[in-house]
């Protein structure tokens, strides 16, 4: 009996090894809190404890299985959350900030569901020394919310690296009856090889609407081009970026409440920006800092340019500390603001003081 006992759990553990080693499950995640203050908007100064300045607050699975001939099954589900209250960020949805599942081989990844857009993704780890984070953050003058950052309904492919050459490919369906209403495509192709980093990135989202089934209200349709490039000297790392905005809402302001009061802020419908920053190990932590304009060309001249400044402190691989300042300066009313990664922000001036831990 004894020996069937050493039998049946040896064959368990043998089990146990060989579906581990086919399929992988990972709970992770990241937990940001910090001191916010704003001022400089017509909501006067105010000071906050906020949720994920730094990178938003978030719990997430994701996994693979290992099918053979080097094909892989992939998906992740992730949702974020408001530490400092314990609120779901975005009401009425469950796993908002990405749910994919898809197929991974050497020919590349396919994935279908709400993902990341290759606009978002070469601004945040190409273009912007903040990575899209803090005060500091390009979303302060780069059109990157709502659907720039994240598109449902997505078909999307990355390529495998060749020689340093990447690209992928983003196809969002409208999902009307009229099929080019409400649709979103763009993609990305790079060279990463040593310290040169170097992304051309495409956005086009169609903004018709359909009312009724056949009857559309035609808008037109936005689209985003970003040049991005950093090089890392070892003792400083260079970023530079460079957009082109045209179309309708192809560049709308990340605050929409008239932050200033006032006559109410126009939405480009045709400009650039450029930015400059660089990242530089100074002690044990790294120095932030960049530099924004916007161009706004159309008749409203609604120009602005933004600084910012910053300072990450690892405690430890997981757990950092933060600090950030960063202010914009609108000409001719507009209504850019100074907020966070989380947050659009509610005047010109704004300050970060936090810890962000990751699991």
């Amino acid at each position: 009996m004894k020996k069937q006992h050493v039998l049946a759990a040896a064959v368990l553990a043998a089990i146990s090894g060989l579906a581990s080693a086919q399929s992988n499950v990972v709970i992770y995640g990241i937990a940001d809190a910090g001191i916010v203050r704003e001022s400089g908007g017509a909501a006067g100064s105010v000071t906050k404890v906020t949720s994920g300045a730094a990178s938003a607050s978030r719990i997430g699975f994701k996994g693979t299985e290992d099918l053979g001939n080097g094909l892989s099954a992939i998906f992740l589900l992730e949702t974020g959350y408001k530490i400092d209250t314990g609120e779901v960020d975005a009401s009425g949805s469950l796993f908002n900030r990405q749910a994919f599942v898809g197929l991974k081989s050497t020919a590349g990844t396919l994935t279908l569901g709400r993902q990341y857009t290759p606009y978002h993704l070469t601004l945040a780890s190409v273009a912007d020394p903040f990575g899209t984070a803090l005060a500091g953050t390009s979303k302060t003058l780069f059109p990157d919310s709502g659907a720039n950052i994240r598109s449902s309904n997505t078909v999307y492919y990355a390529s495998p690296v060749a020689n340093g050459v990447s690209g992928d490919l983003a196809y969002s369906f409208g999902e009307k009856s009229d099929n080019a209403t409400g649709r979103q495509f763009g993609g990305s192709i790079g060279y990463a090889q040593g310290p040169l980093t170097v992304r051309l990135a495409y956005n086009s989202k169609n903004g018709d609407v359909e009312t009724a089934p056949g009857i559309v209200v035609r808008n037109g349709t936005g689209r985003n081009t970003l040049l991005a490039a950093n090089y890392d000297f070892k003792v400083v790392k260079v970023f530079a970026a460079y957009g082109v905005d045209k179309g309708f809402n192809s560049a709308p302001l990340a605050n929409t409440t008239n932050p200033y009061g006032g006559v109410r802020p126009t939405a480009s419908t045709d400009g650039n920006e450029i930015l400059l920053g660089f990242t530089a190990p100074v002690g044990a932590g790294s120095l932030i800092a960049s530099v924004m304009r916007k161009d706004d060309k159309t008749a409203f001249n609604q120009d602005a340019r933004s600084w910012g400044v910053g300072y990450m402190y690892p405690l430890s691989k997981r757990t950092s500390l933060y600090a950030a300042y960063a202010a914009v300066h609108n000409r001719n009313g507009a209504g850019y603001t100074i907020g966070n990664n989380s947050e659009s922000g509610s005047g010109d001036r704004g300050m970060n003081l936090g810890v962000r831990h990751s699991f």
